[in-house]
């Protein structure tokens, strides 16, 4: 009781601050201030539109000023910037902007979100602690540039929890396979670190008193370097009362030592009450100290497992039983490749963390020394990173879950059945029996009676979200890309999946994001020999990018005007517009010229062919059918997405038997629109659609075209 309502008071005294006051009437007015605040955090940069730097900080809002008032107060606030000046900005710095004032997001205990304009103007340089903590970072950023890209990225992620170079490949590649936390520092990095120093303290003859707090000392400055996230704050606390208990003598209580750090927590920072972060970390923790021990005393009693193989596999086991509930409620999944990997990539998180930690400390001094000890660090996370792209691509790596209380109370009855199932050891056998079956099934039988890709797949509608993504057939282990879609890890997941290491010939239609920002993806480990684009250069400052991102890369860009044709495996490809000294039609919406100006071309195929129309809206089609360049074809690549803007002469010249929107389920434009879809079906072409049916491949069928989608397996259908 006392304990609740000591933390009642602390979030009651919190909403207090943060929701009453001028500062919460300014942001509801949307007022504009000149503010002075101080960093309490690292800027999290990103790349926004057109490659423009964007920066998202915590800070504290010191003072600030209107034309009518000026007044010191000392509030939390999110600050959204863009621009290159917040970069080099470090935590305890002040600095003074000017800034719209807004409303924050409902249940956050923050006063308002600065939109700031313009560029920061220094106030202050950080405090002596935060400047050594970033030379660190920064030294060992780099160190690691002797390492590979992906590996450079990883290595402060994993030590320091640096995460501004992150691969998006290897981020989502952790993530899929359970092994997110390894990007941000939690407390497995804090206990290395304690440990090491526990040893070394030890080595030199330290008395227990000093040892425990030359333990402590090091778990305060690494959690200063490595940023005090919500699992290093966890962590860190737990870490101390351990200290004090070996400094006292006293037992060590695991369970004591957790509830004393949620508490504690709790009541200085009460938003962590709504940190998933927080949570999970405290489930691990828990899981770890409540069932690891039991499970690791059964494994070696009925296994006969060493004690060190049966704690390996307790610990994982234990924690991700324990957070699944968590990622239930989060993200409406069941992991089921977790286990394995964090198995098989445990053994290399605590010689990259210890030999990250000593590069960082040797970087300001010695760098020729610091690149020479993060080269076997690169070892240890290139081993992660092969673990982790081993694991996504398991079958069933994730298993999709309903979420909310929905799917915890699922998630529970499914706990008890299998608590209930494996009581008895003939129902253990029962289980275990229909557990090899379905695995059976999913490993060896699915494979073969509904393989991915399948065989003798001509193109494939890779399932991009709102955007275009299609590969075309050009031999074994080769394709041509159309269009990269949104995302580049989505990009590069598909053609890994068509077993696709050599792209001849890349053809980017236009130059909008969700047809261009995935190219990343493709040039990931893939040889790729051109890239065509619009003769029509509509957006100029993304194409100049485009541009300069090939020939960094020694990429050759090419134009290609109507009739160039290549031969490429069993694809031969005609482009039929735009014609280059032409400008492109404008139309009604904004990007209507951009689209007007997509590459449009025809594939044909001993059994067929196919339009592939990249965006063009009602003027471009018009154009084609005008000038007599539109071929009839059996499967159309429907314009657009499927938006309303199209010419029904133009669907009836091409006949096509099949039409194939690439759309992103639940999109803001409300696209594949039903004016189109009711024309598709009154000319009787079959509509297929990724939103609906996944990655989408078309087929040689007994002489014929036919269409096989990935979400329904099996599902090989000729167009009528």
């Amino acid at each position: 009781m006392v304990c609740t309502a000591a933390a009642s008071a602390s979030v009651a005294a919190r909403v207090h601050a943060v929701t009453t006051g001028p500062v919460a009437v300014l942001a509801h007015q949307g007022a504009t201030i000149t503010a002075e605040i101080t960093l309490t955090d690292d800027p999290r940069i990103k790349l926004g539109r057109f490659r423009q730097e964007q920066a998202v900080v915590h800070a504290t809002l010191d003072s600030y000023r209107t034309p009518r008032r000026r007044e010191a107060v000392s509030l939390p606030v999110l600050v959204l910037a863009h621009g290159p000046g917040w970069r080099p900005l470090l935590p305890s710095q002040r600095v003074q902007v000017t800034a719209r004032l807004a409303e924050p997001t409902p249940g956050e205990l923050t006063a308002a979100v600065l939109f700031v304009r313009g560029t920061p103007s220094v106030l202050t340089p950080p405090s002596r602690v935060q400047a050594v903590a970033g030379t660190l970072r920064q030294g060992l950023r780099t160190a690691a540039d002797v390492l590979p890209a992906d590996q450079r990225g990883l290595l402060p992620g994993l030590v320091v929890g640096d995460v501004s170079r992150m691969d998006p490949h290897v981020s989502a590649d952790l993530k899929d396979s359970g092994l997110n936390h390894l990007n941000a520092v939690s407390g497995t990095n804090l206990s290395i670190v304690a440990g090491a120093a526990l040893a070394l303290s030890r080595l030199v003859g330290l008395p227990l008193t000093l040892r425990a707090g030359f333990a402590a000392m090091a778990m305060i400055g690494f959690a200063v370097v490595a940023r005090p996230s919500p699992s290093v704050l966890r962590a860190l606390l737990m870490g101390l009362v351990a200290a004090v208990a070996l400094a006292t003598g006293r037992p060590k209580d695991g369970i004591a030592a957790l509830s004393a750090a949620v508490l504690l927590l709790l009541l200085f920072s009460p938003d962590l009450a709504v940190s998933y972060g927080f949570a999970l970390s405290v489930c691990a923790t828990a899981g770890i100290l409540l069932l690891a021990p039991r499970w690791r005393d059964r494994l070696k009693l009925r296994t006969r497992l060493p004690g060190w193989a049966a704690e390996a596999v307790a610990v994982p086991c234990a924690a991700q039983v324990a957070v699944t509930p968590v990622l239930v409620l989060m993200a409406g999944q069941v992991s089921l490749a977790a286990i394995p990997a964090n198995l098989l990539a445990g053994p290399a998180v605590a010689p990259a963390t210890l030999l990250g930690f000593a590069a960082a400390l040797v970087a300001p001094f010695w760098p020729a020394a610091a690149q020479l000890i993060v080269v076997p660090a690169g070892y240890a996370v290139g081993w992660i990173i092969t673990v982790a792209g081993w694991a996504v691509g398991l079958p069933l790596a994730t298993l999709p879950w309903p979420g909310g209380l929905a799917g915890l109370g699922l998630l529970a009855l499914a706990a008890v059945v299998a608590t209930l199932l494996t009581r008895r050891r003939a129902w253990r056998a029962v289980a275990l029996a229909v557990a090899a079956g379905a695995l059976v099934v999913l490993l060896v039988v699915r494979p073969i009676v509904a393989p991915w890709p399948p065989k003798a797949w001509l193109m494939v509608v890779c399932d991009v979200g709102q955007g275009d993504g299609l590969v075309l057939a050009a031999g074994q282990g080769r394709g041509v890309v159309v269009d990269t879609g949104p995302d580049p890890v989505t990009m590069d997941r598909c053609l890994r999946r068509l077993g696709v290491t050599d792209v001849p010939l890349v053809i980017l239609t236009h130059p909008h994001a969700d047809h261009i920002d995935g190219l990343s993806g493709v040039l990931r480990g893939r040889r790729v020999g051109a890239v065509v684009v619009s003769p029509q250069r509509t957006l100029e400052q993304q194409a100049s990018r485009l541009s300069a991102d090939l020939a960094r890369r020694r990429i050759p860009q090419w134009t290609a005007p109507p009739g160039a044709r290549w031969r490429l495996g069993p694809s031969e490809l005609t482009v039929l517009a735009p014609e280059p000294a032409r400008a492109a039609p404008a139309g009604q919406g904004e990007g209507s010229a951009a689209n007007n100006s997509s590459v449009v071309v025809h594939v044909r195929w001993r059994t067929g062919s196919a339009l592939l129309s990249g965006d063009i809206e009602t003027e471009a089609q018009d154009d084609l059918l005008r000038g007599g360049l539109l071929p009839q074809a059996d499967i159309l690549k429907v314009p657009h997405h499927g938006s309303p803007r199209q010419d029904p002469a133009f669907f009836a010249a091409v006949g096509a038997r099949a039409a194939l929107i690439s759309v992103g389920a639940g999109n803001d434009y409300g696209h594949p629109a039903q004016p189109t879809l009711s024309l598709l079906q009154r000319l009787g072409a079959r509509v297929y659609r990724t939103d609906r049916s996944g990655d989408l491949a078309v087929v040689e069928r007994e002489g014929r075209l036919a269409i096989v989608s990935r979400g329904r397996q099996g599902d090989a259908r000729p167009p009528p």
